[in-house]
């Protein structure tokens, strides 16, 4: 399948049924007057990285001084901490500079998306889980990325960070002093641009990749619409079933998701204004199609062996089919994942009515809640215990590439 064309794959949008027909691939045409940025250009974001802070840690790599950074950085948690003492004359400057909401944010804003977070946390663990999660492993150059790096060899640790970034945007006081969201967004930055400099030095890398220099602007936006764009639209669709959301949460949850793009670094330019210039944007940011690789098969099945190790009171085939149920057969086939028809037919009749029943749309309790209530509960509590404890997971940045390449 790896040979599959690149004509003949469904972009995501197809793949969730948005489209009739495959997309091809075409030159990006999205206008920045989409934006929160509002100008009217045209700007390929795949020749867009970092220029803040790719120069700032390729110097700190080629120095050696990364395994200090990262000792100063273990103290480093709240938004609201001091920056630790120690650290490089030149990243303390540059995380003074960065260290701050943009001039944009609204914190009213951000405290709906907070308790839209919370009334939502049973559904969006599931869908960042089992959704974006196993998605990611079908963008091949995300796959090709992960898998290649260090933290691809020990994928219980990068899952276990994963969960930090994810856990950190989820809570309450994630852009307050009390939080940490904004301290992980700006380890995070930094991470992607080691990757940036580490990448290209590895030879298996390079003879899988299609651009030179990984993590791109466009990376990042594909992420985003794998995550947020992805998590929006099931959730509209779901509403059929009862489930709740207002225009006012729909626009919170998109602003929480905006700051948090400008946090990692992708220029405002990219940042869609709305959830519309969001839909339209994704018809482009999917580029690279999705596709399976080696790669993202591989740690597909791992991921999804992580989470069958905690007790979610179902069976393995029952987990995978809620996946296929959630991304489509099309990236479940690709993925390689067994069937298991009974589950699915309890999943396909089941799903719908534990949604009405949470909502109270029906004063039935369905036969199988339990089933459903343990599973996703499992799954929260994988997220929450940010994959492996209750303690904080530090994200730590790399030195090197997948160890023996």
């Amino acid at each position: 399948m790896e040979n599959l064309s690149r004509r003949s794959v469904l972009t995501l949008g197809a793949a969730l049924g948005l489209v009739a027909v495959a997309d091809t691939p075409k030159a990006w045409a999205w206008s920045s007057s989409g934006s929160i940025a509002g100008t009217d250009t045209v700007t390929d974001p795949w020749d867009v990285w970092d220029d803040d802070t790719d120069p700032l840690v390729a110097s700190l790599l080629d120095a050696g001084q990364i395994p200090a950074v990262n000792t100063a950085f273990a103290s480093w948690i709240r938004n609201g901490d001091a920056l630790p003492a120690g650290l490089p004359p030149a990243l303390t400057t540059y995380l003074r500079r960065v260290n701050t909401l943009p001039s944009w944010a609204d914190q009213a804003k951000l405290d709906r998306a907070a308790q839209f977070n919370k009334r939502m946390s049973m559904y969006l663990f599931l869908l960042y889980g089992l959704g974006s999660g196993i998605m990611s492993t079908v963008i091949p150059r995300e796959a090709r990325n992960v898998y290649w790096s260090e933290g691809g060899a020990d994928m219980k640790s990068r899952a276990a960070k994963t969960f930090t970034y994810g856990y950190d945007l989820s809570a309450p006081d994630a852009f307050k002093a009390t939080g940490s969201f904004v301290v992980t967004s700006h380890k995070t930055r930094l991470t992607h641009a080691a990757v940036r400099h580490l990448l290209p030095q590895s030879a298996p890398w390079r003879g899988v990749t299609d651009h030179p220099i990984p993590i791109s602007n466009g990376d990042i936006l594909i992420t985003f619409h794998s995550l947020g764009t992805y998590v929006h639209r099931k959730l509209l669709d779901w509403r059929r079933w009862g489930l709740r959301v207002s225009a006012a949460e729909e626009e919170a949850y998109l602003h929480m998701w905006q700051v948090a793009l400008h946090l990692l670094g992708v220029r405002d330019e990219f940042i869609p204004n709305s959830w519309a210039a969001a839909e339209e944007q994704s018809r482009y940011a999917l580029n690279p199609l999705l596709a399976p690789t080696p790669e993202g098969i591989d740690l597909a099945d791992i991921l999804l062996n992580l989470t069958s190790s905690v007790d979610l009171g179902v069976t393995r085939g029952f987990q995978r089919e809620f996946a296929r149920y959630v991304l489509t057969d099309r990236i479940g086939d690709w993925l390689r994942l067994p069937r298991d028809y009974i589950s699915r037919g309890v999943i396909e009749a089941g799903w719908p009515t534990y949604v009405m029943f949470r909502e109270g749309l029906s004063p039935l309790m369905p036969e199988t809640f339990g089933l459903f209530d343990r599973f996703i509960r499992g799954l929260a509590m994988l997220f929450l215990n940010n994959g492996s404890s209750a303690s904080h997971t530090p994200i730590t940045i790399p030195v090197m590439n997948r160890p023996g390449t």
